[in-house]
């Protein structure tokens, strides 16, 4: 008689368990009833998987413990820090644009910008490049002198406009000085021996006169301005020395050195404002309105004044530079040339 071993599974009351007996092959003995001893391996068995289920369930409980134990506690400052950069804000052309109340045609001014830095991306900055290649740094002092002269002449008049003596005693000393002694106002005289330049334009008066800025405005080839400022350039072309240069030839040639001895003055700029500001057409219409109301009140404008939105602060006013080379031939501290006969 040979022995075999064969699995059956069971359905007890305490749940399913194997258990292992030996089979005849006599048929009286499969004819019979199941002794007991099968049930007492089915308990056994049972009792021992349920056994061996509780030292798993207690071994898991043990090794899960200590790793839950060590794990650190979510830091907030890195939790913000990681939603913070997964959430980065968007970039500046994508941030919606807080109006200002001073610079209610922004969508033309912008476009109008653009055109202007174009042209002074093609033409200007080209020109002036050439300009301080090829001309000595004596020339290109001496050409700006000889404008800065002829500025002195209308700031005189818009100095004795605003009736401020001393200032308008200075400029006409100045423009005595440089004239005579500098050669046409091609050497400084003035300013080496100590005399102050004090810059004045018609917007400058009629803005000491209570005359508000109006709107900012940004002008084909002109660059920043206001309406104020706007009205008064025609005063402006008509104040200036150069109106009276004849032939109008002369006048087209005065024009063109004057716009590209100022643009060269500024060459650098544009690379500085391109790395400092993240949107520079608002970067420089703000030093603009902070620049106009600083020349208005003299450098000391009260705290309760603002010129466009610039809130008034005598300590963040903007340093006496141009605010944008492209209108350098018309810009605020030099007489525009007008080129009409």
């Amino acid at each position: 008689m040979k022995a075999s071993f064969v699995m059956t599974m069971f359905a007890t009351d305490t749940g399913p368990s194997s258990i292992l007996w030996p089979a005849q092959n006599d048929p009286l003995h499969q004819s019979r009833e199941p002794s007991k001893r099968p049930g007492l391996w089915a308990q056994a068995v049972g009792q021992a998987c349920a056994g061996l289920k509780l030292i798993a369930i207690s071994l898991l409980m043990l090794l899960g413990s200590p790793l839950q134990a060590q794990t650190p506690e979510p830091d907030p400052a890195m939790s913000a820090s990681a939603n913070a950069s997964t959430s980065a804000p968007p970039s500046a052309p994508e941030r919606a644009r807080v109006p200002n109340p001073k610079d209610p045609f922004e969508s033309f001014n912008r476009a109008v910008s653009g055109f202007n830095d174009r042209v002074d991306e093609a033409l200007l900055q080209p020109v002036a490049r050439t300009y301080v290649k090829v001309t000595p740094e004596l020339v290109q002092t001496g050409v700006k002198n000889f404008f800065g002269n002829l500025s002195d002449i209308w700031s005189t008049v818009n100095n004795a406009l605003q009736l401020k003596p001393q200032e308008t005693v200075e400029s006409l000393a100045r423009v005595g000085v440089n004239t005579i002694l500098g050669v046409g106002g091609v050497i400084d005289w003035a300013s080496k021996m100590g005399i102050d330049r004090h810059t004045e334009d018609f917007g400058q008066t009629l803005g000491h006169w209570g005359v508000g800025s109006g709107p900012y405005l940004v002008l084909p080839f002109m660059g920043p301005s206001t309406l104020r400022d706007t009205l008064s350039l025609t005063m402006d072309f008509n104040g200036s020395p150069t109106r009276r240069v004849k032939p109008v030839a002369a006048r087209y040639e005065l024009l063109g050195l004057n716009l590209v001895s100022k643009r060269a003055q500024y060459l650098g700029l544009g690379d500085e404002l391109n790395d400092l500001a993240l949107d520079r057409y608002s970067f420089l219409r703000d030093v603009y309105l902070q620049k106009r109301l600083s020349d208005v009140w003299d450098g000391n404008p009260p705290e309760d004044k603002e010129e466009g939105d610039t809130q008034g602060q005598p300590g963040a006013l903007a340093p006496e530079v141009e605010v944008f080379p492209a209108q350098a031939a018309l810009s605020l501290d030099t007489p525009a040339i007008d080129p009409s006969p």
